[in-house]
């Protein structure tokens, strides 16, 4: 098979889910198209260093995810914190919330999250990725994603509870 189809093949296969993920991690439709393509630009540069193909699907996410912190480099890192697991901390969220919010309302609340945290969950509950792959991906111990997909949680917990007050009561 000729570059030019791998490489179409590639973007057929890729492309949505990279979109997707640069979406989460900006918010933006052009920033996330801009990153997608970046990566998609760099696969053509440097693809051929890869050893195994396997990995294509981990190196993608990984570049698009390093482009992205080259936007944000202003932002200050979050030194990692062991955090209290106990259910005492957690907001109260209506059991039928899940059942009125939409995907653009969530989409939104996951950008209010800290990207240090957002792009862990997002990973996880949007490109099933494991916690080992994500620690790739992201370049961070595994215990740090662990901790961050948990106070990514308790973040959009909170503001699930701030956004969708019980039914009957006006917001």
């Amino acid at each position: 098979m000729s570059a030019d189809l791998e490489f179409e093949k590639l973007v057929k296969c890729y492309y949505r889910d990279l979109y997707r993920f640069g979406f989460s991690l900006t918010g933006s439709e052009s920033d996330a198209a801009d990153l997608t393509q970046e990566t998609f630009y760099i696969w053509a540069n440097k693809g051929h260093q890869l050893n195994n193909p396997a990995n294509v699907k981990g190196w993608l996410f990984t570049t698009l995810h390093r482009e992205f912190l080259k936007i944000c480099r202003r932002r200050k890192r979050f030194a990692d914190e062991p955090i209290d697991e106990s259910g005492h901390n957690l907001p109260d969220v209506p059991a039928d919330c899940v059942n009125r919010i939409d995907s653009r309302t969530l989409l939104r609340m996951l950008r209010e999250i800290d990207e240090d945290f957002r792009a862990p969950l997002v990973l996880y509950y949007m490109e099933d990725f494991s916690y080992k792959q994500i620690a790739d991906v992201l370049a961070v111990p595994l215990g740090t994603v662990q901790s961050r997909i948990a106070r990514a949680k308790l973040q959009l917990l909170r503001r699930l509870s701030e956004t969708n007050p019980p039914l009957g009561q006006a917001k």
